[in-house]
This record gives structure tokens, C-alpha cells and sequence, in this order.
């Protein structure tokens, strides 16, 4: 198992320095004035631009920036906005946020999706199984922000259970509606995806060996039938939080939730180089971790795994 462990770590050290390498080299060598529209309505003065360029290493080639940049980023330093703002403060700021709110988005998606895959997967055709494929088929056809901001109408402005928008706190209750919103698309895809998977293995070989034995129908479906069935399932929500982290921007928007996804569009529409990639590092960072997660997971659920 440890070398299962030390094998993947070792993976993720290229993939982290591929994708900072083309993130920073997206990012940095846009074409255009960087500090167009810093100074207001007038053209920044030449001093103020002879500070930044030195600051942030402009005149330097794009690989020393790069390693600079890198090297700064391994201490725990983002970089700092036109503004002298250390990103790492703004990141501080809304980070938890964003955190709690995908959090809650993965808890709503694979308690509901599972439970549901699983009860469709093991009854097969019914009311229930056309009940819950024509459900996820319609909340696949909505996109994310109309869901939003449908559940924000009817039951904050309507009914009055829930305020419209979510307070500067953002404590867990209040992010249950906006949670689902974020989550419902991927509560629809797991439900499926259990379902198909349950319903496959259902017919499996060690089903049967375990019915034959004699093994009680609970210890079936939970130890041998799910434990197989929702290896596909870990893979799909262990993206989905770094997925749900960076793109929760428009649902961020509607109940006014200051995190992650509103600093990314500020920077964008600021022309904040350094919030930008610093956020995306982050969200990088959040990715391969989560990769590390399933595979050991992987690993725990399938133990032929790690001897592969």
C-alpha cells in the first residue's frame, strides 16, 4: 500500500508542473498593456510602471518567471494584486466559503443521487425507476443558474422559507438551497451512473456466489453489490469537487455569495493576472489532491488495484 501511495505521489509532481507552467504561460503572455486602466482614467505614469514591471519580473524571459513565481508560490506566497493586496489574504477570505458550499453540494448530490441509483438499480422498471429518470432528465435539461434561481424565487421571495440571499457568513444552513442548486446537475449524472452500475452487477458472478452462500440480501447489496458498483461513482464526485470549487461563479452570483467564484470573475474583469493564477493554482492544487483521494480510495474499495 505505501508504494501504491509513494507511486502516485510521484505522478502528480509532472501534472502539478505541466498545469501551473501552462497556467501562469496562459495568463501572463496575454498580449496587451497589463496596467491599462490601473491608474483610472489617465495613463499610468512611468514610474508606476517601471515598479510593477520589477515587481513582477516582466522584463524577465517567461521561464524565469515562471520559477520565480513557483518558488514564491512553495512558501505559501500567491503573489500580490496591482494594489499590494497579497492574493493568499483575498484567497483566505473567500476560500471557506466556496469550501463549505461544494462541501454541501457533494453531501446533497451522493446521499440523494446514490440513494436513488441504488433503490432504481435494485428494483428495476417501475414508477420508481420512471420516476427518477424522468427527474434527472429534466434537471440535466436546466442549466445550473435557472435552477438557482428558480429555488431562490419560489422559496425565498414566494414562500419566505429561505432568505434570497445568503448573508456574509454563509453558515451551513444557509447554503443548503444554494448547495443543491450547485449540486443538482451532478445529483442527476450520479443517480444515473449508480443506477447503470447497480443494475450491471446485479448479475454479476460474486452476486450470485454471495447468494448462494447464504449470505444475508443486506450484507449482498452493501459489502459485495455496492462496494463494486461505486468505484465509477467516487471517480465522478471526486472531479466534481474540484469542479463545483471553480464553477460555482454564477451560482456564487445569484444568492450572493462572496467566494472563490466571484474573486475569479473580479480578477478576470480587473485584468488581476496574479488573483487569477493564483485562484486557478489553487483550484489545480484542490484537483490533484482529490485525484489522490479516489485513487486510495480506489485502492481501499478493489485491493487487485494497488497490486496492479
Amino acid at each position: 500500500m505505501i508504494r501504491y501511495v509513494l507511486r502516485r505521489l510521484l505522478q502528480l509532481i509532472p501534472v502539478f508542473f505541466g498545469t501551473t507552467f501552462l497556467i501562469y504561460t496562459l495568463v501572463w503572455s496575454i498580449p496587451g498593456d497589463p496596467f491599462a486602466g490601473k491608474c483610472g482614467q489617465v495613463k499610468c505614469p512611468q514610474t508606476f510602471v517601471d515598479k510593477m514591471t520589477e515587481r513582477y519580473h516582466l522584463n524577465d524571459s517567461l521561464f524565469e518567471q515562471y520559477f520565480k513565481y513557483i518558488g514564491k508560490l512553495l512558501t505559501g506566497d500567491f503573489g500580490e494584486t496591482f494594489n499590494e493586496i497579497p492574493v493568499g489574504d483575498l484567497i483566505g477570505d473567500a476560500y471557506p466559503v466556496t469550501l463549505r458550499l461544494a462541501l454541501v453540494a457533494i453531501c446533497i448530490e451522493a446521499l440523494i443521487g446514490v440513494g436513488a441509483g441504488v433503490l432504481t438499480g435494485l428494483r428495476g422498471k417501475g414508477f420508481l425507476d420512471n420516476l427518477v429518470l424522468m427527474s434527472t432528465l429534466f434537471l440535466i435539461s436546466l442549466p445550473v443558474f435557472v435552477t438557482g434561481i428558480v429555488l431562490q424565487i419560489v422559496l425565498g421571495t414566494e414562500w419566505g422559507i429561505i432568505t434570497p440571499s445568503v448573508s456574509a457568513d454563509a453558515t451551513i444552513g444557509e447554503l443548503i438551497v444554494p448547495g443543491f442548486a450547485l449540486g443538482s446537475l451532478s445529483m442527476a449524472y450520479i443517480a444515473r451512473l449508480t443506477r447503470t452500475s447497480i443494475a450491471e452487477n446485479r448479475r454479476a458472478d460474486f452476486v450470485r456466489t454471495a447468494i448462494a452462500k447464504g449470505q444475508p440480501h443486506r450484507r449482498v447489496v452493501w459489502v459485495h453489490l455496492l462496494r463494486n458498483s461505486v468505484i465509477p461513482v467516487i471517480t465522478f464526485i471526486g472531479i466534481d469537487l474540484g469542479a463545483l470549487m471553480g464553477g460555482a461563479i454564477v451560482t456564487e452570483g445569484v444568492f450572493n455569495i462572496n467566494g472563490i467564484g466571484g474573486l475569479i470573475f473580479q480578477g478576470i474583469q480587473n485584468q488581476e493576472s496574479a488573483t487569477v493564477t493564483g485562484i486557478v493554482v489553487l483550484l489545480v492544487l484542490v484537483y490533484l489532491f482529490m485525484s489522490l483521494v479516489v485513487d486510495l480510495l480506489y485502492a481501499v474499495l478493489d485491493p487487485r488495484i494497488r497490486y496492479d
